[in-house]
């Protein structure tokens, strides 16, 4: 999940546009987080899907693109849709609690790129760093632009991050976690 959030961060990029920075217009952009199941009984378990908006960020576009982006991990909401209300808060409160995201001590997820790579019309690949739970790895992003978004991928390890997936006898939380990204640019 929290991975999820880097990843957000990360797809803005860069058009070949004069040098200029934009902010991200945030009620148009979101980072969504999927994490599978995996052990002897994962049949028995569940994926879980976890959506929020992008807190603040900005682009930079030119010949020298860069991107930053901060997601407020405590705004990251568990949206499973097959899922009872209490099944959605239990994940919830270990998703946010000391275990996993740890919140309340790590209120921010920033990932901040370092380069920008074209992949083709529309499309690059950027490095970066991404900051969760107070430590900072990196994190390669794919991004391309339809229709004036930015969409992008990303997958990460939560262990790379010091958080042990979540999950009781013979099911869990995968390590690696996809997060997918939607950023509008502010006009």
């Amino acid at each position: 999940m929290k991975t999820v959030i880097l990843a957000a961060a990360s797809f803005l990029f860069v058009a070949n546009l004069s040098a200029q920075e934009h902010a991200i217009d945030t009620k148009h952009s979101t980072l969504t987080i999927h994490v599978g199941k995996t052990g002897a009984f994962s049949a028995f378990g569940h994926e879980h899907e976890i959506r929020g908006a992008i807190d603040r960020g900005s682009a930079e576009t030119g010949a020298h693109p860069s991107v930053e982006v901060h997601v407020n991990a405590r705004a990251l909401k568990v949206i499973d849709k097959d899922e009872s209300d209490t099944a959605r808060a239990e994940v919830q409160s270990t998703m946010l609690g000391p275990e996993v995201l740890d919140s309340e001590r790590f209120k921010d997820i920033v990932f901040k790129s370092t380069s920008a790579k074209s992949a083709g019309e529309g499309k690059w690949t950027l490095q970066g760093n991404l900051t969760l739970r107070g430590k900072t790895k990196p994190v390669t992003v794919l991004v391309t632009l339809k229709d004036n978004r930015y969409a992008g991928q990303a997958t990460v390890k939560q262990t790379d991050f010091g958080i042990k997936p979540p999950g009781k006898a013979g099911v869990r939380a995968k390590d690696e976690v996809h997060i997918e990204f939607k950023i509008q640019l502010a006009r």
